[in-house]
């Protein structure tokens, strides 16, 4: 199984999507309890933009114990699933849930952010990717107003008179 698994990362890796999800559906049927092989599958139909088709593997993934760098990614790709097929609601819960689990994933922060935009949520959502830009980056001048942009984060409709 592993030599055929490796094969079609590869086939991904070389731009060979179509070839790479076929091999990756017949694993699922060989081995539909495996979670890392239900994961490539999910993967494999969100490069091809069958993201419909993605969502019930990154689910069987994800129950059936992924674990590390995996987990963080179906989350991710879950999550950005249901934003893409505009079920918000449950995109925003995957993003909870896989912020719960991973807090310092700024991945996952960001696609929140967007699923929190989608939502009318701005305000959480901009206060989180400027927590984000801040924690990120090594530019002098943002970096020079770091405790302006940091406390008006979460006051952006806030007015001083």
């Amino acid at each position: 199984m592993m030599e055929r698994l490796n094969r079609s990362i590869e086939w991904r890796k070389e731009g060979k999507q179509v070839e790479s999800n076929k091999l990756l559906v017949e694993l699922v049927k060989e081995y539909p309890m495996d979670a890392i092989v239900n994961y490539q599958c999910a993967w494999s139909y969100d490069l091809l933009g069958e993201e419909s088709k993605a969502v019930p593997y990154y689910e069987d993934a994800i129950k059936l114990g992924l674990s590390g760098q995996d987990l963080e990614g179906a989350f991710i790709g879950l999550g950005s699933t249901f934003r893409a097929l505009g079920e918000y609601e449950k995109s925003k819960q995957v993003f909870q849930k896989g912020i719960s689990q991973f807090p310092n994933n700024q991945v996952l922060q960001v696609f929140y952010s967007m699923t929190l935009y989608n939502l009318d949520e701005h305000q959480n959502a901009m206060q989180i990717l400027l927590k984000c830009l801040l924690d990120n980056t090594q530019d002098e001048e943002i970096l020079n107003y770091k405790n302006a942009i940091s406390f008006y984060s979460d006051k952006l409709d806030r007015v001083w008179t």
